[in-house]
């Protein structure tokens, strides 16, 4: 049997988010533990389960590269109770289809920011465990920093999510020229 992959041991964890947003905003837009039944009152809701709305919030910070750490408070975090190899595949709701490439493009996103040594992986003198820890918290973070946008948008203007292209309007806002650090651009050949 061949060993599990970097992405493979990856995809079997449940990153966490704080639990000051299950309210106000997983509940808001989500089917959020409301479980797989026939008797949903929340059908008109924008998401279906709770790591939709983690994966925008995640993609909000990514997009504006701002990192939030979560609390160090574990009664204050939660997890989904879904591994990220399950986000995605099954979907109920009529016309969505799995989205299985989303969570490569996660994983790849996550390996170009998070500082990982790769020799010292390759050689040993760091864990597979201890790396996917690494990406999870770039994970969390970036995913904490995002509820936190949506957050204070929703505490600035209650009805700011609630039209049809209001998380769209959010990522086509995004100006990669607001973010990008004068360190982060290659040194001139010339």
């Amino acid at each position: 049997m061949a060993a599990e992959s970097l992405y493979d041991i990856w995809a079997k964890r449940n990153p966490e988010w704080e639990v000051r947003y299950e309210d106000n905003i997983l509940r808001t837009f989500c089917d959020y533990g409301k479980g797989n039944t026939s008797m949903r009152e929340d059908r008109a809701k924008l998401f279906g389960a709770g790591y939709e709305v983690y994966i925008v919030a995640f993609f909000i910070g990514l997009y504006y590269n701002q990192r939030k750490p979560l609390t160090t408070d574990n009664q204050k975090r939660k997890g989904f109770g879904w591994a990220i190899e399950n986000w995605g595949d099954i979907e109920r709701r009529a016309g969505r289809k799995p989205y299985p490439k989303l969570r490569e493009y996660i994983f790849t996103a996550l390996i170009a920011k998070t500082d990982i040594d790769f020799i010292a992986l390759d050689k040993g003198e760091i864990t597979v465990r201890k790396t996917v820890d690494m990406l999870i918290q770039t994970m969390e973070e970036y995913a904490n920093w995002g509820f936190n946008f949506i957050a204070d948008k929703m505490i600035d203007n209650p009805n700011y999510f609630y039209s049809e292209t209001a998380f769209l309007e959010v990522f086509l806002s995004f100006n990669v020229a607001d973010v990008i650090n004068d360190e982060d651009e290659p040194e001139t050949l010339d």
